[in-house]
């Protein structure tokens, strides 16, 4: 789940104790639902047919040392006491990761770059640029451009398993919760009984989808603080009850032993071990709705004790049963003492559920995050609560992720195949993770190389040793990630290589708007009523599809605005510092560039809104520009060395957070999910001089009003009058219409190209394009405004 807008922008504060209390509670349902389950299927994965569970108990003491590490290592020291630090403004995750190290080198493949995006506030440096400037390791990573790309794909590879974790977790889970139904069904009841109702919850879990987790997720903390408090109970009963002895089993040298009594068979058996930290990385996905201290607290002083008892509780019966028929060897509901074993098994249901949940909201968040770095086909975002910021449902992912599902519970029956293909996917992630920490910690930590070395071999090491035991069941069930993850890469590379590719012949075939106005004396340009909004990947620049089209049709808006909507390396952008504004041209030509720029976490707005505050950019803008011409000419002290700040980026301002507002009386209200207004205090009679309303054209019942104040110094002469006529000329182009113009494009590759990039580029990413959701539809662009214009890139 993703975080209310604006948690996590400002700096880590110490919150109160109760406020850490309450959202430790709150994160038990959202966090750990995935690694509090795990017991369900940890011990039966190990000692599924690779290794058997003989009267000396040396196979399960060594299980549960390795189990016991394994949990102390990864999810303890690895995430909770430094992974967990590696936020970015708060967010965590694989991408939290990528934009850290984008912001402290020059590693980033999206060409959109921009001085600008380096004042934002959430595009904070932990040193300075000439301290941070030294490392040479930085210098490394910048020069070779294949590095850049290797450090991509490896974010890919990584955001391919979560969501290939998507598919798998669901399935083991639930399987493995309605599997206690052995214990009381004979073998043919078991058989035709546990897929149907496996199948059935899954169902209705994905059904459910569309609702959004916030009408049940009042839910979710209790079931799963009663799961985890039973799990302890049964645990602490079983150690008291048969084996007071086994915490022995938690010495180090029960590893040793049980990899030379199993040898090979041992060491294969760890790709089931490896499952006791799956969801680890939740904690730290995650980390933007909670906090560390909340997420700290939860899990050592809750689920690490809980999951500990469960496992040492299963362990100490396990040593006191060594005879096991062929259908029912080892599982938790075993373990469990008879009178209580109903109860339990509705209860692990319900925490399987909850735990499904879990990875299924975080693969549909890191779909939308891969989107907005152009690296995932355009889908459909459904945004499911107006309340938490970032809860969202993506149909046609939680349809294929359903079916996936099904599939393979249907095809794999059984836990051991199933255990194969999910440790493979969670152990990838991890070992994504370590890789991009090691580099976090050279350069945006700023610590010596020889501890980032230090922290890569060691955590490396670890995972590297379950990553080699999980491939080596390639047959066994592995597969199935890795084929996954080969056919979201090449879907994700494609659409990413084929995006950069189009930007650049963007940027190849761009006009300057002197040309065009020059060509418009020859073709008799005619300027129609309207304001045009042309969507354009470029920061600079007319793009080549608007002026093809000027050339065979000489005719456009009155009010021309280029906007480049694009994404920066920061999980959220504030409302205030959103729209960057400056003219296109000569003032009297009525062309603006607008660059609306949002975090990889942020919300777009529907259309309405961002209509309306891209128009009141557009006019806070003027009255900005007036004023800074005003001040340059009266050679007036404080204005004038405001103004320096309006001179950057070729006379783009910050509309919100621009200096010279105060000046204008403006503020600026970021209330009601971020939708702003520009507005003056002493503007509020209707027929004021002073005062001009912009009404758009009625739809209906409805009218959209924005007031622009009109406040300007009287020694600017002639300016306030030309200020006034622009306004003027704004309103009446906003009450003519909005037209939405945006490029259909269509992609070829130029003769003599390889095979590979004719199949990759031809093929591929026109078959996505024109299987996926349009610019129109993610952009929510109302069809009776929108006017597409057809271009053919040769690539």
């Amino acid at each position: 789940m993703d975080p209310e807008f604006g948690v996590g922008m400002a700096p880590r504060k110490r919150e109160p104790w109760r406020t850490t209390l309450l959202l430790a509670y709150q994160s038990l349902g959202v966090v750990y639902g995935d690694l509090s389950i795990s017991p369900l299927y940890v011990y039966k994965s190990t000692f599924a047919e690779d290794i058997t569970h003989s009267e000396t108990n040396e196979e399960i003491f060594g299980a549960l040392s390795f189990v016991f590490w394994t949990l102390t290592l990864i999810p303890l020291i690895k995430y909770v006491t430094i992974v967990l630090r590696a936020d970015d403004n708060g967010e965590g995750g694989t991408f939290a990761l990528y934009s850290l190290i984008c912001r402290h080198a020059n590693v980033s493949l999206l060409p959109n770059r921009q001085v600008a995006d380096e004042e934002l506030s959430t595009y904070k440096l932990e040193c300075p640029p000439e301290v941070a400037g030294r490392s040479r390791v930085k210098e490394w990573l910048e020069k070779h451009k294949r590095l850049h790309t290797a450090l991509l794909v490896m974010v890919m590879i990584g955001t391919c398993m979560v969501i290939g974790d998507g598919v798998l977790t669901p399935a083991i889970s639930v399987f493995s919760a309605v599997s206690g139904l052995e214990l009381s069904l004979s073998k043919d009841q078991h058989e035709y009984a546990v897929i149907p109702i496996t199948c059935a919850i899954l169902v209705f879990l994905f059904a459910l989808q569309h609702y959004g987790t916030h009408r049940v997720g009042f839910l979710f903390a209790p079931i799963v603080l009663c799961w985890l408090l039973c799990m302890s109970a049964i645990g602490l009963y079983n150690i008291i009850h048969w084996n007071p002895h086994v915490y022995q089993a938690l010495n180090p040298s029960y590893m040793i032993t049980f990899l030379k009594k199993t040898r090979k068979s041992g060491w294969m058996s760890l790709g089931g071990i490896l499952l006791c930290m799956t969801g680890s990385e939740a904690m730290f996905a995650d980390l933007g709705h909670f906090s560390y201290s909340a997420i700290q607290l939860a899990f050592t002083s809750l689920v690490y004790p809980s999951l500990i008892l469960g496992y040492m509780g299963q362990a100490a019966y396990l040593s006191r049963h060594h005879n096991f028929d062929a259908d029912n060897q080892i599982g938790f509901y075993i373990a469990v003492p008879e009178s209580v074993r109903w109860p339990v098994l509705v209860l692990a249901i319900l925490a399987s559920v909850v735990g499904s949940q879990a990875i299924i909201s975080g693969t549909f968040s890191i779909i939308n995050q891969s989107q907005s770095l152009s690296c995932f086909p355009r889908v459909k975002v459904v945004h499911t609560s107006d309340k938490i910021h970032g809860q969202i449902y993506i149909p046609e992912v939680n349809w294929m992720l359903m079916i996936l599902c099904i599939a393979v519970t249907v095809g794999f029956r059984n836990t051991k195949h199933m255990g194969n293909a999910a440790g493979l996917a969670v152990i990838t992630v991890m070992l994504v993770t370590t890789c991009l920490m090691s580099v976090v910690i050279m350069l945006c930590w700023h610590r010596s190389p020889l501890l980032a070395l230090a922290f890569f071999l060691f955590f490396g090491s670890i995972e590297a040793l379950y990553f080699s035991a999980s491939l080596i069941k390639f047959l066994e069930g592995a597969w199935v990630p890795i084929l996954l993850s080969l056919i979201l890469l090449a879907v994700m590379f494609v659409w990413h290589y084929t995006t950069i590719k189009k930007y650049e012949y963007d940027m190849h075939n761009k006009v300057t708007l002197e040309w065009l106005l020059a060509l418009g004396d020859k073709l008799g340009m005619v300027r129609v009523p309207g304001i045009g909004l042309v969507y354009t990947d470029l920061t600079s620049g007319v793009p080549a599809n608007f002026s093809r089209f000027v050339t065979n049709l000489p005719a456009f808006h009155r009010v021309l605005v280029f906007v480049c909507v694009k994404s920066v390396p920061v999980p959220h952008v504030l409302p205030a510092e959103r729209y960057l504004v400056g003219r296109v041209g000569p003032p009297g030509h009525r062309s603006y560039r607008c660059i609306v720029r949002y975090g990889y976490r942020d919300v777009h707005q529907d259309v309405d809104s961002f209509e309306t505050e891209l128009i009141e950019s557009l006019a806070t803008f003027v009255k900005l520009d007036a004023l800074f011409r005003c001040s340059d000419a009266g050679g007036g002290g404080e204005e004038q060395r405001d103004s320096s700040y309006y001179e950057r980026e070729n006379a783009l301002t910050v509309i919100g957070s621009n200096p010279l507002r105060r000046h204008l009386g403006l503020g600026y209200d970021d209330s009601h999910d971020g939708v702003s207004s520009a507005h003056d205090a002493n503007a509020a009679g209707d027929g004021s001089a002073n005062g001009m309303e912009l009404a758009a054209a009625a739809t209906g019942a409805v009218r959209k009003q924005v007031r622009f104040a009109v406040e300007m110094p009287r020694r600017s002469g002639g300016v306030e009058e030309r200020m006034v006529e622009e306004l003027r000329e704004v309103c009446e182009a906003r009450e003519a219409g909005t037209a939405f113009i945006l490029g259909h494009s269509h992609v070829q590759t130029k003769p003599g190209s390889s095979l590979l990039k004719k199949l990759a580029v031809g093929v591929g990413y026109n078959f996505l394009r024109r299987n996926c959701r349009g610019p129109d539809v993610v952009l929510r662009v109302p069809p009776a405004s929108l006017l597409e214009v057809g271009m053919v890139y040769v690539l």
